[in-house]
């Protein structure tokens, strides 16, 4: 949520989009300008503001468990990601590259991976579909007063669901927001890997290695530290800045619209 405001999903959408024009061609069929709109007042995150919008996305991942509707979403976007860039039309190939790009990066973040939609069912005692207006995020109904602000504390208090979650993220924005991330460009291993593997399994693999730094167990913990900050800066954000490229690769090589061979690896 926090990444709405300080535009995190920007940043890393505008790196992963120089490094793919380093491995393509410049090709009309995606443009960065048009990626970036869809972000923001247009993103996934954004829904969750807008009166009568449908039911926002949940981009959380259990590196542990059933992740069926993640990955669903993942799968529909890139698809969706090859079928307009086919078709050539820029504005919708910008729109499903931005929100695969919002999906593979939330998947990726820590605070994404806690199973913050159970606690959250526990404490409002419903359904994820019956509690997104505005108001629920940071009000919880009891059974009278007392109930009511006990658990809204449990919410937005310190160390609440809600204020560690965000917490963390407006975190790690700052962290990668100033980062050139250059060494997060995909290296000829990665595409070797790309190329026997999906984008999907590269992901997984990714998720798996942000997963035992247990990230968001030390930051409830302790906070912010200079090492918590440092994993951040040298192993979560180049990781979500490569799937993301990776994935947007896929696509084109897919849609057949790779015309050349990647470039010479510089690392």
């Amino acid at each position: 949520m926090w990444s709405f405001f300080i535009k995190t999903h920007q940043k890393i959408d505008t790196v992963a989009y120089k490094h793919l024009s380093e491995l393509l061609y410049p090709q009309p069929h995606l443009i960065l300008s048009d990626i970036l709109h869809f972000e923001g007042n247009n993103g996934p995150d954004a829904t969750r503001l807008k009166k009568g919008a449908s039911e926002p996305p949940w981009h959380f991942y259990n590196p542990s468990g059933n992740n069926k509707e993640f990955l669903d979403t993942l799968r529909h976007h890139y698809q969706g990601l090859v079928r307009e860039l086919k078709a050539g039309d820029p504005t919708r190939s910008a729109f499903e590259a931005s929100w695969l790009a919002h999906a593979l990066v939330d998947g990726l973040t820590p605070a994404h991976h806690f199973p913050y939609e159970s606690e959250l069912r526990t404490l409002y005692r419903q359904e994820k579909s019956d509690r997104e207006t505005v108001g629920s995020h940071f009000l919880v109904k009891g059974d009278n007063a007392t109930d009511t602000v006990r658990r809204s504390f449990r919410l937005i208090g310190p160390k609440g669901l809600l204020t560690t979650h965000t917490s963390f993220e407006a975190g790690a924005g700052m962290v990668i927001l100033p980062l050139a991330l250059a060494t997060a460009r995909p290296t000829a291993a990665d595409l070797q890997q790309l190329a026997e593997n999906s984008s999907v399994e590269i992901f997984r693999h990714y998720v798996h290695d942000i997963e035992q730094l247990k990230m968001y167990e030390r930051f409830y913990k302790k906070g912010w530290t200079p090492f918590l900050a440092r994993d951040v800066r040298l192993k979560l954000a180049p990781r979500m800045v490569r799937i993301v490229t990776l994935s947007w690769y896929a696509a084109f090589v897919e849609a057949g619209l790779l015309t050349v061979p990647p470039v010479a690896d510089k690392s």
